[in-house]
């Protein structure tokens, strides 16, 4: 939009009304016509509100910076100090008893104004105030974002928004003909407004840390810069939409002569994802000045290989005349190794995600088939029998079913099975996530769903069987859509740990750039590299990874995998914060998942072969510890989410790719080194 005055308009709308004298008995209501603004002035984003011009001249309302205080006139014309403010003294009585008499808010028409203490309805005597009394005036609003605490969405017949800052509450801003949602939205791009947990129309202002913004401020273009301070504000929103696109960087206008680069930041300007997502804790010091760093002797990582897929006449010949799957270890540590063949898919996907048990008969199969196809179509039912009356109702189906028809547009549609217009493959994909919603009412449906469940959809061409699988998958990343992210929180922390261990030289360097905190790896471990993998790469590695084989979060040595491929090109050119950032974003679908997979098994047999494991790294890969029976140990750990495969079964598994003398190290042992934090 275009800019005015100094400041550049990033959201506008006319037409929207303050109700004068909405509370007085027996009177109708005043109406105020304005215009709504959203504007970028001197650094700062700015809630502006300005009556048209047929409103009368305009008075501005100005919060006291104490609530017990407000900005007072002087004793009005014809009105005695204390005097309570009584309608029927005057024309304008309806607007001066809204703004003259309020506790928390006054008229201010001059810069020389002093605080003035109310009490009830009356007005203590202001001193060297100005004596004139002020004409009716309109209210004109305007503040700053940084000081909104909460938004109250209401209806009555139409949207209004009851604005608070600091702790204040504004006058109601009614939208008679529309607007409020785009409002919202426009707000929500500078800002996070979270739904309180216990009052569905008030939405809650979240601050976070502007430290990550600052970090890169002077490295990126506006356009950039932009899609990184979204991610300070909403990681989940951003890291699938505009923050993959991150490519356009100034690196090469820095280094232009006379430019000076930006070798190191102060403290407080170091972006921490703990800052981003509360109650991350990664790596936190043990002694004031000092970090611990354990350094192991891990050996040298054996080498592997990567076996052929899965095929049909394998599987058959591992299943019994009524149809139970025999050799089950022998199956997953097929599908480990090599995956399956497409034509196998659909099948072997409902073992692996739970669907059936592997024990099942063909005829107790197709039982239960039946039962969950009679209970998909209740839950579908329900919100297919929801009239629209119902649904102006209830906010939450509303936001549900709009974020859904978003996310279902725009979900792999350059994928045959999904392109064009009038797809039936996107009416599918629509339909099961409107019908999880019913399933799961408490988590209902959060960005980045969609592509769970595109190839889940695409393999069983079939919307029950593609549902039911979905739920399964689910069961596994809950806990990274659920609000607190406390799966995105832990695998982050657990992630950092294991390439301390792995790599303690790169993973000091990470730091060292600001990066240590492995936040350019959120996307990875949200949507398991769904948009970092050609589609079909993406079914080979979540086949391999559901059989729970070699280990625990095998997911997190995959990724450890993909930083180990690129940390020589990281470290030789220096990358710096955000060449780091831009490097990561454009591996995607450039990366070999061959390779990948066959590292981070070597990377599992490494680390199983070393003596003397720390055992926060043990039971973050699911790894015994001497003299624990495996019986004793979750085989689900609620905090580690993904799938497991029995104790027993991982560890044959591993013991099996483990020769004796070439996999194992007994001289390999541990050893602490307490550095001073602050040598670099």
């Amino acid at each position: 939009m275009a800019s005015s005055a100094g400041s550049k308009v990033l959201y506008e709308l006319d037409g929207v009304f303050i109700h004068n004298n909405p509370e007085s008995g027996g009177e109708q209501d005043s109406l105020i016509s304005g215009c709504l603004r959203l504007l970028e002035k001197d650094g700062d984003i700015v809630v502006e509100y300005k009556p048209t011009e047929d409103n009368g001249r305009s008075a501005m309302l100005c919060a006291a910076k104490e609530s017990s205080s407000v900005f007072e006139w002087g004793p009005i014309k014809g009105r005695s100090p204390g005097q309570r403010c009584v309608p029927g003294e005057g024309p304008q009585e309806g607007l001066d008893r809204q703004l003259s008499c309020e506790t928390e808010w006054d008229m201010v028409h001059t810069v020389q104004f002093r605080k003035a203490n109310c009490e009830g309805a009356f007005c203590r005597d202001p001193v060297e105030v100005p004596r004139r009394r002020p004409p009716c005036r309109a209210p004109q609003l305007e503040f700053s974002i940084g000081d909104l605490v909460s938004v109250r969405v209401k209806e009555e017949g139409w949207a209004y928004l009851v604005l608070t800052v600091r702790g204040l509450e504004l006058p109601a801003l009614h939208f008679h003909q529309g607007g409020s949602e785009d409002f919202l939205n426009s707000l929500g791009q500078h800002l996070q407004l979270t739904e309180s947990a216990t009052d569905a129309s008030l939405l809650q202002v979240s601050v976070p840390s502007k430290a990550l913004s600052r970090s890169v401020e002077n490295l990126l273009d506006d356009a950039t810069f932009g899609l990184i301070s979204k991610f300070t504000h909403d990681p989940v929103t951003t890291t699938l939409g505009g923050f993959s696109k991150v490519t356009n960087y100034l690196y090469g206008a820095f280094h232009s002569p006379g430019t000076e680069i930006l070798q190191h930041r102060p403290d407080a300007e170091v972006g921490h994802l703990d800052d981003i997502i509360p109650g991350l804790d990664i790596n936190q010091q043990d002694e004031p000045g000092f970090e611990v760093i354990t350094r192991m002797d891990l050996g040298e990582r054996p080498a592997v290989r990567r076996g052929e897929p899965l095929g049909m006449d394998d599987w058959n010949q591992n299943m019994d005349p009524e149809g139970r799957m025999i050799n089950v270890s022998y199956l997953r540590r097929a599908i480990f190794k090599g995956g399956m063949c497409h034509a196998l898919r659909k099948e072997g996907w409902k073992f692996l995600l739970s669907y059936f048990p592997w024990d099942s008969t063909r005829e107790e199969r197709r039982s239960l088939t039946q039962r969950k196809t009679d209970e998909y179509f209740r839950m579908k039912l329900q919100w297919k029998s929801v009239s629209e009356e119902q649904e102006k109702r209830n906010s939450r189906l509303r936001d549900h079913r709009s974020l859904i028809e978003k996310d279902v547009n725009r979900t792999d549609r350059t994928n045959p099975f999904y392109e064009g217009a009038d797809n039936p493959g996107l009416v599918l994909l629509h339909d099961i996530l409107r019908t999880y919603c019913m399933y799961d009412f408490d988590l209902g449906y959060v960005q980045g769903m969609s592509d769970l469940l595109s190839p889940i959809l695409f393999v069983m061409e079939n919307e029950v069987d593609a549902f039911w699988c979905f739920v399964s998958f689910m069961d596994q990343m809950h806990q990274n859509f659920e609000e607190q992210m406390q799966g995105m929180k832990t695998q982050l922390a657990q992630l950092s740990t294991l390439l301390q261990l792995l790599d303690i030289t790169f993973w000091n360097y990470l730091g060292n750039q600001d990066s240590g905190h492995l936040y350019f790896c959120f996307r990875w471990l949200l949507i398991r590299f769904k948009r970092e993998l050609i589609f079909h790469d993406v079914l080979r590695l979540w086949e391999v990874i559901w059989t729970g084989l070699p280990c625990q979060n095998f997911h997190l040595l995959v990724c450890c995998a993909v930083l180990d491929s690129e940390k020589q090109k990281i470290m030789e050119e220096q990358y710096s914060f955000n060449e780091i950032l831009k490097h990561v974003n454009e591996l995607s679908m450039k990366l070999d998942i061959r390779v990948i997979l066959q590292k981070a098994e070597a990377m599992c047999l490494q680390l199983k072969s070393c003596k003397d494991l720390p055992s926060p790294v043990m039971e973050i890969l699911g790894f015994s510890n001497p003299g624990t029976p495996s019986s004793s140990r979750s085989q689900d750990r609620p905090d580690s989410p993904g799938p497991s495969a029995s104790s027993e079964n991982q560890q044959d598994f591993l013991d099996d790719l483990s020769p004796d003398g070439n996999n194992r190290h007994s001289g390999a042992t541990a050893r602490n080194v307490y550095r001073s934090a602050h040598v670099s």
